[in-house]
């Protein structure tokens, strides 16, 4: 099993990593293959719904993002974490995400998902809920914790005093272990859900 952590802060060892780290001790400790990759500061251009993707199987634009498609292919379960900037994620994140998910065009049903937020404050709720919707346009299942996955700093390593943050990482990563573990004996057993094929509608028709 492998779990591919997405750091979307351009600060490599600010408070999203100590969130991350905190959450990938649990892991490493049940033997789950881990990945972290850092992207946030990245030159990651935006989508610019060009639709080339769906010709070439890739993005069109040749950086990060196709390095990490097939990683993220083959893994079980990804978590995406990010500071709060205007109660949104990182900007170069929110690009990422949205050509990653849009390019790759192979199914995404039943790998796992979750986010994570940091922030000195305020803006958490409306940052978690903007990634996490990148996982249940794709028929992901979101983790839950004991709490929304929020952990609180300003400063490097003020997250380190955020003790119930912390906790909350650890018992996210507990219940992903879990879930994706669940989700391999069912598959196992039963099999993916049944697929129909996808009928897409405009408002205008």
């Amino acid at each position: 099993m492998k779990v591919l952590l997405i750091n979307g802060s351009p600060k490599s060892n600010g408070n999203t990593t100590i969130a991350l780290n905190e959450a990938n001790k649990i892991f490493l400790e049940n033997d789950i293959e881990t990945e972290i990759i850092n992207i946030g500061s990245k030159d990651i251009r935006g989508c610019i719904a060009c639709g080339k993707c769906k010709e070439i199987g890739k993005c069109v634009f040749n950086d990060t993002v196709n390095e990490i498609a097939p990683k993220f292919e083959q893994a079980d379960g990804i978590i995406v974490a990010t500071p709060v900037y205007y109660a949104s994620a990182n900007a170069t994140l929110v690009a990422f995400l949205q050509r990653l998910f849009f390019s790759t065009l192979y199914d995404k049903r039943m790998k796992v998902g979750a986010s994570i937020v940091v922030a000195r404050r305020g803006g958490c709720s409306s940052t978690f809920d903007e990634l996490n919707k990148f996982f249940t346009i794709s028929g992901m299942p979101v983790v839950s914790s004991q709490y929304w996955n929020s952990v609180h700093g300003r400063t490097p390593g003020e997250a380190n005093s955020d003790k119930e943050g912390l906790q909350t990482m650890r018992t996210l990563a507990r219940n992903m272990i879990f879930l994706i573990k669940s989700i391999q004996l069912g598959k196992e057993k039963f099999g993916l859900p049944e697929k129909e094929e996808q009928i897409m509608t405009h408002f205008i028709r």
